[in-house]
């Protein structure tokens, strides 16, 4: 039995697809169909259902699985320990971060961590909140980035930054600045107008909620969204107002698409962190990630 084979059953597993299986292991969709082949062929029984899409699991196939993620860990744990001794990085990174994080900002920091350590295999998956904490969980990543992280349960947390949150206006609102990004306003003037807002499930939706309480202005929800970028949109189009990180607007402001406005309270920020599994030592080619990171965003 290959191990490679085994690598690429755990990847259709937990992508549930063939396809991107492939493309995370930059090998063909045919050759990722017959590793699992093989290693059904070898059991005697089908570990993937594939009569359904999404592909989902049978009960051997959950077994195998929840057995071989263990196993491969294990593996990647031992590697880890004999390259660290002649100071080697190398190994596989599974990075998953929330939409928002930057992606202007991740593209230059995986390029150029993919050109100073070639010998690390990079995957970096933009999802949902939830879906960044589950792929930690279930062991499918092992690295997360999300905002507003949390020290608690199974995840630690290590801080990265904190992003000054703006209010952001439509070019033609009657509180628009002249210069698109240099006014400051206090929270007063969102009072009733129409929001464009986080989903209410999220964590920054709550924390912005909070704020908005705490300077006792209520405005009239309209939307609600679980990423900056439909927010953007949906202000560009006139729908309403946001309050959104500001890094994720710079490229808005420059052509004039959007406004924002400094709210004027220091508190108002979006803390950015990496996640990873509690009781689970991270690989030096995750910490070398960390630095790059820490490295490219220095102060802002």
């Amino acid at each position: 039995m290959h191990l490679r084979n085994v690598e690429l059953f755990c990847e259709v597993a937990s992508r549930s697809s063939f396809s991107k299986a492939a493309e995370a292991h930059q090998v063909s969709q045919s050759a990722a169909s017959q590793a699992v082949q093989t290693l059904e062929d070898r059991l005697g029984t089908v570990l993937i259902d594939r009569s359904q899409r999404p592909l989902s699991l049978t009960m051997a196939g959950q077994i195998y699985y929840d057995g071989c993620r263990h196993l491969l860990e294990t593996f990647r744990q031992v590697e880890e320990q004999v390259f660290a001794i002649n100071d080697r990085v190398t190994g596989r990174l599974r990075v998953a971060a929330i939409y928002s994080v930057g992606l202007i900002e991740m593209a230059e920091s995986v390029s150029e961590y993919r050109a100073t350590y070639p010998d690390v295999s990079l995957s970096v998956d933009y999802l949902h909140p939830d879906a960044v904490s589950q792929r930690i969980l279930n062991g499918d990543a092992d690295l997360g980035i999300v905002s507003f992280p949390r020290a608690a349960g199974e995840f630690t947390v290590v801080p990265w930054l904190e992003q000054k949150m703006v209010i952001v206006l439509p070019p033609g609102h009657p509180q628009a600045p002249c210069n698109g990004s240099d006014g400051c306003r206090s929270p007063e003037v969102l009072a009733g107008e129409p929001f464009v807002g986080f989903c209410s499930d999220l964590r920054i939706r709550r924390q912005i909620d909070r704020w908005l309480k705490t300077a006792g202005v209520s405005v009239d929800v309209v939307h609600e969204f679980d990423n900056c970028e439909h927010i953007k949109r949906a202000v560009e189009a006139g729908s309403g107002v946001a309050i959104l990180p500001e890094p994720t607007l710079r490229s808005e402001v420059a052509r004039g698409s959007l406004v924002t406005l400094d709210p004027g309270t220091a508190d108002w920020k979006r803390p950015l962190g990496f996640i990873h599994r509690r009781n689970r030592q991270l690989t030096t080619a995750a910490q070398r990630f960390i630095e790059k990171l820490e490295e490219t965003t220095d102060g802002q």
